[in-house]
């Protein structure tokens, strides 16, 4: 009987063995599958008179190829390539509203500011009058759709914020119902295999949409926890992540972890990996930059083409007004802790000094501090109204209590909401409110190249007389106050003069070419009424705003090169990342698989090696129950 039953049990162990290994060769192609191997071992033996003989062979458990080290290593590498990848995707669509060429938002700055070489020349000429309308509308338009592309990539983004909180949500309920049927599963003594593969491959898609962080529990069960310390899954017990609103800015989206009805916030950069942390990130960090780029070049080329225009006059002899509808101050958002009554605003003091940026007002026990939210530079002030990055802060009413905050965005709704005021070709000031008069005894030596009005200065039209001197500088009489200090203290006082470069004084800006002589004069005051229609000093001072440093020291005209090269820049450094974290996370799941992967030539060599095995214990029982046969036949006669 002991060899029968050897046999027997042979014959059963090696029939289980090709079962297991048609099992891998069938689930070769599922996601998720660990290959499976039948662990055998010996039955023990048995004391017999010339010796101790084996009881043959029995399957002890069914065990999968698993590697903790390297599941956990490909499911870190894979939630850091996540997150890289659809931030790179995201890029890239952010990418595609910023074309260059005559399509771009460079192309239609600078053909607005070109446009006014025409009127330049022809000041009474209407039609060149109404081209600068076109070419303002032009402008306004290009940046209110590219912010309308902005904002619908914003609303796209924040759907998919809230579908991966929702399938994070829904694998946490899984993951806790498998966490439950595993440790229903531990009392048999053997390894619940495909509970363990199902539960690495819910791990797996977790961390896809979330970097996670687990801890096995006694019972066999993992906890998940993410954002650092979140418990998101606790055995069988799973909590939640949910995406709302801002509570300070309701136009974002912020994360919170739910637990037990409490909401905790959760901080973008505590996510990790994920492509819930690559939507974040690009959500506000990448398109808050762009939108903030937008709205500067936006609210700068505004405010810097209405305050020139505003010191012209136009075809009716009235000042100019403004170019642009006036972008409207931004209004301080304030912080859900504010305790007092204040409101806050932040409108444009100088265009020239504008950093892309949102800022946050702090009414602190030691004073007020005003700060850059982009590189987190503070700047305190003694009191409001203080100017700082070019912008004036202020309260308009009402008063802050200690510890305030107010989260200001003054370039948010810039490019949304430009808008071209002037509608009528006389309307455009194109004439320049002073005027220059070359002395009668001059050499001839100087031309005047252009004048026009620099700055509102209540001193603009008084008049004054240059005179120059044998050593080439000049004197200036009927100056106001605020001027700049002679170069030359004299007697007399002078300036110096340098070809081609602008003399500004009173509020105006001369531009003289050539040499001067002794004694040369020009006097400048206010422009009769009846040479405005021939008039177009401000037309050359619109034309001198191309190179007017605006942009961080980077040109008027070339505004667009710097928004452009951030986006670029976001692009490009978001593609290396994803290729690099790309070509980690397959090595790493490389290094996973060959562990855990079925091989179909392992599997066929293993298939032929059970095969056999199973033939010839099927061969020794066939032969023991033959010997057993003739055993019984021999004694029973």
């Amino acid at each position: 009987m002991s060899s029968l039953n050897i046999g027997a049990r042979a014959l059963n162990a090696n029939l289980a063995a090709l079962q297991v290994i048609g099992n891998n060769i069938a689930n070769v192609n599922t996601p998720g599958y660990s290959r499976q191997n039948v662990i055998q071992q010996t039955s023990g033996y048995q004391q017999m008179g010339n010796g101790y003989f084996g009881k043959g062979m029995e399957i002890a458990t069914v065990e999968r190829s698993h590697n903790a080290y390297l599941t956990r290593e490909a499911q870190m590498t894979g939630s850091v390539a996540a997150a890289d990848a659809l931030r790179y995707a995201r890029l890239q669509q952010l990418e595609s509203a910023f074309p260059t060429g005559s399509a771009g938002l460079g192309s239609a700055l600078n053909d607005m500011l070109n446009a006014w070489s025409d009127v330049a020349s022809a000041p009474s000429n209407l039609t060149a009058r109404v081209v600068v309308i076109a070419k303002g509308e032009e402008l306004a338009s290009r940046l209110r759709n590219t912010a309308s592309q902005l904002d619908a990539l914003q609303r796209t983004t924040q759907q998919q914020v809230e579908g991966a909180v929702n399938v994070i949500n829904g694998l946490a309920q899984d993951l806790a119902k498998v966490n439950t049927r595993i440790t229903e599963s531990q009392g048999s003594g053997h390894t619940p295999n495909d509970l363990l593969d199902q539960r690495d491959q819910i791990l797996g898609e977790l961390s896809k949409l979330v970097q996670i962080s687990t801890v096995p529990g006694d019972d066999g069960s993992v906890s998940v926890f993410v954002a650092g310390s979140q418990p998101l899954v606790l055995g069988a017990r799973a909590n939640a992540l949910a995406a709302g609103r801002d509570s300070t800015d309701t136009s974002r989206t912020a994360l919170s972890f739910v637990q037990g009805g409490v909401s905790t916030p959760l901080s973008d950069a505590g996510l990790g990996g994920g492509e819930l942390a690559g939507l974040m990130r690009f959500m506000n960090e990448d398109l808050v930059a762009t939108q903030n780029l937008l709205g500067r070049m936006a609210l700068a080329t505004a405010t810097t083409v209405n305050n020139q225009h505003a010191l012209g006059v136009d075809l009716k002899g009235n000042p100019g007004q403004d170019f642009f509808v006036a972008p409207a101050a931004a209004t301080g958002l304030s912080a859900p802790g504010n305790t007092g009554t204040a409101t806050v605003s932040a409108a444009v003091a100088d265009p020239t000094a504008l950093i892309a940026s949102d800022y946050e007002l702090r009414f602190d026990a030691g004073g007020i501090n005003v700060v850059r939210l982009s590189d987190g530079t503070s700047t305190p002030v003694p009191a409001l109204p203080a100017v700082v990055d070019g912008l004036t802060f202020n309260v308009d009413a009402g008063a802050a209590a200690i510890g305030d905050r107010f989260l200001l965005r003054p370039f948010e709704a810039a490019a949304r909401n430009l808008q071209v005021a002037i509608g009528a070709p006389d309307r455009l000031a194109a004439a320049s409110p002073v005027m220059v008069t070359p002395g009668t005894g001059n050499a001839g030596g100087l031309s005047v190249e252009s004048l026009y009005a620099s700055s509102a200065s209540a001193n603009l039209t008084d008049p004054v007389t240059i005179t120059f001197l044998a050593d080439g500088s000049f004197t200036a009489t009927g100056l106001g106050p605020g001027n700049p200090p002679p170069d030359n203290v004299g007697p007399p006082a002078s300036y110096n003069f340098k070809p081609g470069q602008s003399i500004t004084l009173n509020g105006w800006s001369l531009t003289l070419r050539g040499s001067p002589g002794v004694g040369d004069s020009f006097s400048i005051g206010a422009s009769p009424p009846g040479a405005i229609a021939q008039n177009a000093g401000n037309g050359t001072g619109m034309l001198a705003l191309r190179d007017l440093p605006t942009f961080e020291g980077v040109p008027l005209s070339d505004g667009y090169v710097s928004l452009f090269s951030d986006v670029g820049t976001r692009v490009q450094g978001a593609e290396f990342a994803a290729d690099f974290s790309g070509q980690i996370a397959t090595t790493a799941e490389t290094a996973r698989t060959n562990v855990a992967g079925v091989n179909l030539d392992e599997e066929a060599a293993r298939l032929l090696q059970y095969q056999q095995a199973y033939q010839a214990s099927a061969k020794f029982l066939q032969i023991a129950q033959s010997t057993f046969d003739s055993l019984l036949q021999t004694v029973g006669r």
